[in-house]
């Protein structure tokens, strides 16, 4: 990294070349509590419990899961590409309470992603919370802080339970929290940079969220590292299930609070801030522009001339579409491709609100309106207007059988699931 200052930082990450080890990993699906409203008892809940999920790009986890909840639950490992032993349902079938499992995760690549067991959780008894997964970058990536802004959304009913998706919310109270809380102060230094690792583990909302009077600048989009670009009056938008990581350089006066505010669709509120610190600057002047993170390998370009084209209706009559808890293995799939081979999807939504679509396995580009290009970035997550139809292209690099979810941002809309295969 070019610019005074950047020789005083400290790399965060683990040099190149260090022989990668493989890691344990233990999770329990156990019941849990999260305090959603103030001067009130915590609310019962379920979560996955174990260490937290920060490792390097190369490892192999050796993960055990056990399950101690009352209903059947299956991990779900959001931005993971290319590794078919541990996809949800058309590899693993949901794991029966009292029951446990092992798998090994691959993390080929560097990133922000999200692990959860919403994929089953319409209807339950209990909403559930989310986990970060950090793979850190192989390469030193110069920051001084690393932080993760977990956002989640809850109904929470008069008697202060929180209800889980896919019910008539009818007078439940919508409440967001942040890495678990309902607000969140983060601190920083004069001249300090910090990587926000945002993630939305919102169940059916796409949400804004800005940090007002602050430069923010997208590094990445869904675990993947984009064009560095700057958020417009520093709002980045996140459908469920969506991750941004953004730098931000801390170069306002001493005291002041920058609020993070969140707009639901609704109302923006505030759910936390960040206030400059009155330690002395963590050095004399402001980093210059940060370099495009590390690449994880995606292909350059995408060869669209002799594409495999599928037309793909959400949001409409289910058709095909089942519920995760429907779903069974020998159902046809919504494609079949050879490997390597490039696949265009042409994404309409017929419902009447905005649907959210979901590719495991793979990212994808959005394509331009005339197939002439695509934007400067990747995603497995994307939310489509009622009434549009969106292009999206990937290569099909790795074999296996793999979901793909809609789901229409109504808290009372059930989560639908297909799988596609790659031959």
């Amino acid at each position: 990294m070019a610019g005074l200052g950047a020789a005083a930082l400290t790399p965060i990450w683990p040099v190149a070349g260090r022989t990668q080890a493989r890691s344990a990993l233990a999770l329990q699906a156990k019941a849990d509590s999260v305090v959603l409203r103030p001067n009130a008892p915590a609310t019962p809940i379920w979560s996955l419990q174990g260490p937290e999920l920060r490792f390097k790009r190369g490892e192999t986890l050796d993960i055990t899961f056990g399950n101690e909840l009352p209903v059947p639950a299956v991990l779900s490992w959001r931005g993971i590409d290319g590794v078919p032993a541990a996809e949800p349902l058309t590899a693993r079938p949901p794991l029966a309470g009292g029951g446990k499992e092992a798998l090994q995760l691959p993390l080929r690549h560097a990133g922000t992603f999200l692990c959860e067991l919403n994929l089953l959780g319409d209807g339950q008894p209990r909403a559930s919370q989310a986990r970060a997964l950090i793979v850190q970058e192989s390469e030193a990536v110069a920051v001084d802080r690393d932080e993760v802004l977990l956002i989640e959304d809850w109904r929470v009913k008069p008697d202060g339970t929180a209800m889980a998706p896919a019910a008539d919310p009818g007078d439940a109270v919508p409440v967001h929290t942040i890495n678990g809380q309902t607000s969140l102060d983060l601190s920083g230094r004069t001249n300090e940079r910090i990587r926000l690792r945002i993630i939305s583990g919102c169940q059916r909302s796409v949400i804004a969220v800005k940090l007002e009077g602050l430069d923010v600048r997208v590094m990445a989009i869904d675990s993947q590292s984009s064009e560095p670009f700057h958020a417009r009056n520093g709002a980045l938008v996140l459908a469920p299930g969506g991750r941004v990581d953004a730098f931000i350089d801390v170069t306002t006066p001493t005291g002041t609070e920058t609020p993070i505010l969140l707009h639901d669709g609704k109302e923006a509120r505030p759910i936390g801030k960040v206030r400059v610190s009155s330690e002395p600057p963590i050095r004399p002047t402001p980093l210059a522009l940060a370099p495009p993170l590390p690449s994880n390998g995606l292909p350059e370009r995408i060869e669209l001339k002799g594409a495999a084209r599928v037309d793909l209706a959400l949001g409409g009559p289910q058709g095909d579409w089942v519920t995760p808890a429907k779903f069974v293995a020998t159902a046809p799939p919504a494609f079949r491709v050879k490997g390597d081979r490039t696949v265009v999807l042409a994404l309409t939504n017929r419902a009447a609100i905005a649907t959210v679509f979901h590719l495991h396995g793979h990212h994808f580009r959005l394509l331009d309106r005339l197939d002439d290009g695509w934007k400067p970035f990747w995603l497995d997550t994307l939310a489509i207007e009622p009434g549009q139809t969106q292009r999206i292209a990937f290569r099909a690099e790795h074999a296996g059988r793999y979901l793909i979810e809609s789901v229409t941002t109504d808290w009372a809309a059930p989560r639908l699931v297909r799988w596609y295969a790659v031959e």
